[in-house]
């Protein structure tokens, strides 16, 4: 098992590879396996980059971002509201119409109601790569519907298809449009693939993730 020091140095190393990313600019702290980065980026999608280059070292248990996105130059919200409104209007997968902007001091809060899980992520990722962007508060609701009485069965089954082994120590449990995931796992990258399949079922509008890591 990795010692603390061993996984700072192996973020640090993984920061300094990832081209995204200004590893520089990002300081390591690990306790317990728990890694926190801290400084200050220039952009907000360098800062997903910078967690999910933390996320993908081996021995790491969880990511605490602490990272500020500070834009250089002056804020011009209405250029980021009209380049979101844009991006989302011209992006096939995305219901631009049902999806509302607004900006304020280059923080982009979404609003409305998508039919899918994926659409949620595809439009905070969108409009997260613009320039001038110092974050994103996504509040798409997902439409309620009627999923198909076997959904927990077919979660399974797609987990199974990931990876039968971490599928046996995760138990799937469906009230209403609502899904729970309860076991463990062994890394963050299993813990997202698992919250990712539970996402992707029909009628799934909330997924509870009480997953642990082994």
């Amino acid at each position: 098992m990795k010692t603390d020091l061993q996984i700072k140095q192996d973020v640090n190393d993984e920061l300094a590879w990832d081209p995204a990313v200004d590893g520089a600019s990002v300081g390591v702290e690990v306790s317990r396996g728990v890694v926190t980065l801290n400084g200050h980026l220039k952009t907000y999608i360098e800062k997903l980059a910078a967690e999910r280059a933390a996320e993908r070292v081996e021995g790491v248990k969880a990511v605490v971002v602490n990272l500020d996105v500070r834009v250089p130059g002056e804020h011009d919200d209405e250029a980021t509201a009209e380049a979101a409104r844009a991006t989302l209007q011209w992006h096939a997968s995305l219901p631009s119409a049902s999806i509302k902007v607004r900006v304020e001091k280059g923080w982009v809060t979404l609003a409305g109601e998508v039919e899918w899980a994926y659409q949620r992520e595809l439009a905070e990722r969108s409009v997260g790569h613009l320039r001038g962007v110092a974050g994103v508060i996504n509040l798409l609701a997902i439409k309620p519907c009627v999923g198909p009485p076997d959904v927990a069965k077919r979660i399974d089954a797609a987990l199974r298809r990931h990876a039968e082994r971490e599928a046996a120590h995760i138990k799937v449990e469906v009230q209403g449009s609502v899904v729970t995931l309860n076991g463990r796992v062994d890394s963050p990258q299993e813990r997202q693939a698992a919250v990712g399949a539970a996402w992707s079922a029909p009628g799934v509008t909330s997924v509870v993730d009480q997953l642990t890591l082994s």
